[in-house]
């Protein structure tokens, strides 16, 4: 079962995690793949969504820690699109979906997409999208960008789900530039004005180095814009 990765495979995940880490953090945001807990936590939208099928988006998949996770809990029929800018991690999501057997059993449609998620339409909408992206690690204009558009994907009715470590907010505050003072600050109004509008419950991950909050966001059936507007976000 392709969510049973061998020993093997999770030591070329963590090396090649690690690699693109030391090349460029700020756009990975870690030094490691997301832990089983995180990625169970992140997936619960799918597996508590009624057992018919459905368009699941998963964004800024890395080495597919958590597409391993998901696969599995995807009903018959579903769609998954799994979006990821760095080509060395597409390479091993595209090995990922070769190996896996649950494709042709389940009927699934998997699709590896190297672009950034702004950029990314193929004229669907999704009942779930899952984030990984380092978004504490953005311009807050980037992060206004990505969250409208992420929202703008999510059928009406949708979940979206993503994560942020704790635990390393104040120490970057601390050793950080006021200009990454204030950037971080400016960062976390974005975040917090799309939880007030949208947020459907959050709970920590203490399983997992380091420790995540996953928060989900629910776009209405009906009412609410798209999306915040940058300005009004940061007034």
């Amino acid at each position: 079962m392709i969510g049973d990765t061998s020993p093997l495979d999770r030591r070329a995940d963590d090396l090649t995690f690690l690699r693109e880490a030391a090349r460029d953090l700020r756009s990975v945001g870690a030094v490691a793949p997301s832990a089983e807990a995180l990625a169970r936590a992140l997936v619960w939208p799918v597996r508590s969504h009624p057992a018919r099928p459905m368009a699941v988006l998963e964004v800024g998949a890395g080495t597919g820690a958590v597409t391993r996770h998901l696969l599995p809990e995807l009903p018959r029929g579903s769609r998954l699109d799994v979006v990821e800018a760095n080509p060395r991690f597409t390479g091993r999501l595209r090995r990922i979906k070769r190996e896996s057997c649950l494709l042709a059993d389940r009927a699934l449609t998997v699709e590896i997409h190297e672009t950034v998620v702004e950029e990314f339409d193929v004229g669907q909408r999704y009942d779930v999208i899952i984030s990984g992206l380092p978004l504490t690690n953005f311009a807050p204009g980037d992060v206004e960008a990505i969250m409208s558009r992420l929202m703008a994907l999510l059928h009406r009715g949708g979940t979206l789900t993503y994560f942020a470590y704790f635990g390393t907010r104040i120490p970057r505050a601390i050793v950080g530039s006021r200009t990454e003072r204030r950037r971080l600050a400016a960062v976390d109004e974005v975040m917090n004005a799309y939880q007030h509008l949208y947020g459907a419950g959050q709970h920590k991950v203490w399983a997992n180095l380091p420790p995540a909050r996953v928060w989900r966001l629910h776009r209405p059936a009906r009412g609410h814009a798209e999306g915040l507007d940058a300005t009004a976000v940061r007034r």
